[in-house]
């Protein structure tokens, strides 16, 4: 059996397309994604507000698209593929940050799996007996559960950031599958995140024509992510088309063991669905980057209020008490309560001023100014100064915190399955 491959390459603004390019050639990925087929760009948006480390960004899914036309990848082949949460606005998200420009500048599809003209298909008819073998997904969801009918026979790349979590201690390449292959109720699987992510690679390696990852770096986070996160600025990125090598390099580059610290990376080493060990992992490019350790704290000795309620409702003393309302029609309030945390309090307070900071830095300036730069063939010479106003007022916050409130709680599915059940009655 051939020895799994993570490919690592610094960069800076100057270079990064061309740095994309090699990265991805290193990491062989002409041999795993199939120019015959649909290629989904698997974007993050782990927050709609633009936050450095957070979510996929522009120069990420920029260096991404230029390669595979560069390589001779039909466009019509390729679409940004997005989930929804009920505590995330993607469309939303894709403006923010500046994700929806690359497609549309590209001429890309640009697909919400959520949405009407998206089917989706029970698990047992997309995989078979496969399901037999779930580590937990069939005790979560008895009836089982829908993934997109699109999926099946396309290749996926997914575009992860560097970052920590406050469920799975860092979060990837194996994460990213998370939102795209789970309907809304996926929050019924974080008592058992770490094996659910397991359950959700074996799917991917089931369905999907080709399987690969690419991971920026440029700003990577640390702290309670995926959002509440402080970004230091590390321009290193990652490609690999084993979705768990590509995850252990990442958390061992921030500090951690991959096979002590991180349980689904264990799991799936364990179960041959990849390479969890670093010392098994061929490292091509700039192989100096994967002796540094960047020494994260991680997500769990900083955490905020909404991390603490979280840990005490699917794993602490809350738990008895609370986690049942997740599965019914009270639901809602734990996603008001996201809210009202996130988008009113911590980043007004909080990460208005580290998004300020990051502004001043070259990949701040490149995404403040993003629709005024241009890129040559081997990235962006110029780009630009920090000028006019870097992040929103608090006001301008306030206000679209508001609405993303009320969005919230108009498409959260409770209130969906609620308004179709009274539709129902009053039809008959």
């Amino acid at each position: 059996m051939s020895r799994s491959t993570v490919a690592i390459v610094r960069t800076r603004p100057e270079t990064v397309l061309e740095d994309y390019h090699r990265l991805m050639n290193l990491a062989g990925y002409q041999g795993v994604i199939a120019k015959d087929a649909e290629t989904a760009l698997k974007v993050n948006i782990s927050w709609h507000f633009f936050y450095p480390a957070t979510s996929t960004t522009p120069w990420q899914l920029e260096g991404v698209i230029r390669t595979m036309k560069r390589d001779g990848y039909e466009p019509k082949r390729i679409h940004a593929c997005h989930n929804r949460t009920v505590v995330i606005d993607a469309r939303l998200g894709e403006r923010e940050n500046k994700q929806i420009n690359v497609v549309q500048a590209h001429g890309l599809a640009n697909v919400h799996l959520y949405e009407d003209d998206v089917e989706w298909i029970h698990i047992r008819e997309a995989v078979g007996d496969l399901a037999d073998r779930f580590l937990c997904l069939n005790q979560v969801y008895p009836q089982g559960f829908s993934i997109p009918k699109r999926f099946i026979g396309e290749n996926i790349i997914h575009l992860p950031t560097v970052k920590t979590h406050v469920f799975t201690t860092m979060t990837g390449a194996m994460k990213n599958a998370f939102g795209g292959l789970l309907n809304e109720h996926r929050h019924w699987t974080h008592p058992v995140i770490h094996e659910t992510l397991v359950d959700l690679l074996m799917i991917q390696q089931r369905i999907h024509r080709g399987v690969f990852a690419v991971m920026d770096g440029t700003f990577a986070g640390d702290g309670p992510g995926p959002r509440c996160m402080v970004p230091f600025e590390k321009n290193v990125l990652l490609a690999s088309a084993d979705q768990v090598a590509i995850d252990a390099m990442a958390a061992k580059l921030m500090g951690f063991d991959p096979l002590r610290d991180v349980k689904f990376i264990r799991l799936a080493h364990e179960r041959g669905l990849g390479c969890g060990d670093p010392r098994e992992i061929d490292v091509v490019g700039d192989v100096e980057v994967a002796a540094e350790n960047w020494r994260f704290v991680g997500p769990f000795k900083r955490m905020t209020f909404a991390a603490n309620m979280q840990h005490a409702i699917y794993w602490g003393r809350l738990k008895r008490t609370m986690e049942w309302s997740l599965k019914t029609w009270l639901a809602p309030w734990a996603y008001i309560a996201s809210v009202l945390y996130h988008d009113w309090f911590w980043y007004p307070i909080f990460g208005r001023g580290r998004v300020r900071a990051a502004m001043h830095s070259p990949w701040g300036r490149l995404f403040h100014n993003w629709e005024q730069v241009r890129a040559d063939e081997k990235g962006f010479p110029d780009v630009g100064e920090a000028r006019g106003k870097l992040v929103r007022s608090f006001g301008r916050v306030m206000l679209l915190a508001w609405r993303i409130l009320v969005t919230c709680i108009k498409e959260a599915p409770e209130v969906a399955l609620r308004k179709r059940r009274i539709s129902s009655t009053r039809s008959r």
